[in-house]
């Protein structure tokens, strides 16, 4: 029996040593490497996240506005870009007459000054509407953006042809593989060099389409981002990155991180040699979904390197990071 137990703390005392040396930072390269930053929706107005669930209509309680432009315009992703951003965020509704509609809302009443639901409309219905039109920071009493918003909804078309040479993140907001098939087909027809911009996320479903239709593009779902973190519990005390992390955009919560093998720089290295982007977001706490990195705490509070941040003020935090860099 004593053998046993001498045996058994050899084994326990090589693994506890492999998985040191494998994940410590204190092993990881230097870096003075610049995050990548995420801008949520482009330059948008922001609203207080606490409480907001899938049916809260955001628009009517967004904080007093500090720049002109709506979520999800040509002019928001145009500002991020230019304030700092290395990939865009936006949100597509595929239309009645086979096209792609960018609007985050599955029914037009909140934003807009249309009813019904987003997908059930054509592409010149939607662009004719006024998307500033419910926008409100004092509970209805004014609204800055009314009337401004007329006809800036645009198309992913639109999108894709206006920036043509920067990374773009396509956020399909079904469930409905036919949706994955049909931005398949549409994204299959870019240059390659601009489609190795591009990456998508959403509902299981349609984003196993667009796996298995573009192979090379890199994707997030639920359900994917869950298998390939807990495969990677399992094995990645070893150094080993499985299968189900390739080709991933991993989304990681900020409070998340401490159960990761090998966070941040190890990991990172990892699941880039794996081909899959890694970007931090705030914390996920109760059913509120998972925040931006909006503040100066925040980004503070972050380990370093940090491999990307999930952002929705850019122009605030893109001259924190660069403060920072040597």
């Amino acid at each position: 029996m004593k053998r046993f137990w001498v045996a058994a703390g050899v084994v326990v005392a090589a693994l506890g040593g492999t998985a040191f040396v494998q994940n410590t930072a204190l092993l990881a390269p230097a870096t003075t490497e610049r995050p990548v930053l995420l801008a949520h929706r482009g330059l948008a107005q922001t609203y207080p996240s606490s409480g907001v669930n899938d049916t809260t209509c955001t628009a009517s309680r967004i904080n007093t506005p500090e720049h002109p432009y709506l979520e999800n315009t040509l002019a928001s992703m145009e500002a991020a870009f230019a304030a700092g951003a290395d990939i865009v965020e936006f949100d597509v509704h595929p239309t009645t007459n086979g096209q792609f509609a960018v609007i985050h809302d599955w029914t037009l009443d909140c934003r807009t000054n249309g009813t019904g639901v987003t997908r059930e409309k054509t592409l010149a219905e939607l662009k004719a509407l006024d998307i500033g039109y419910g926008y409100t920071a004092d509970g209805g009493k004014t609204y800055p953006f009314r009337g401004k918003g007329i006809g800036l909804m645009p198309s992913l078309d639109e999108v894709l042809a206006r920036i043509p040479d920067r990374r773009l993140l396509i956020n399909v907001k079904s469930n409905d593989p036919r949706e994955g098939e049909l931005l398949a087909e549409r994204l299959l027809k870019l240059p390659p060099a601009q489609l190795a911009l591009l990456m998508a996320y959403g509902g299981d479903r349609p984003i196993a389409v667009l796996r298995e239709r573009i192979p090379t593009l890199r994707t997030m779902s639920k359900e994917a981002e869950k298998r390939c973190l807990i495969h990677h519990l399992a094995m990645g005390w070893a150094g080993l990155t499985p299968q189900s992390c390739e080709r991933q955009l991993l989304l990681i919560p900020s409070n998340y991180t401490r159960w990761i093998w090998g966070w941040p720089a190890r990991f990172t290295a990892r699941m880039r040699a794996a081909g899959s982007e890694v970007i931090v977001a705030g914390p996920l706490v109760g059913g509120d979904g998972s925040a931006g990195i909006d503040r100066t705490e925040e980004l503070a509070a972050l380990e370093r390197p940090i491999p990307g941040i999930w952002t929705n003020r850019i122009d605030r935090i893109a001259p924190l990071v660069r403060a920072e860099q040597p």
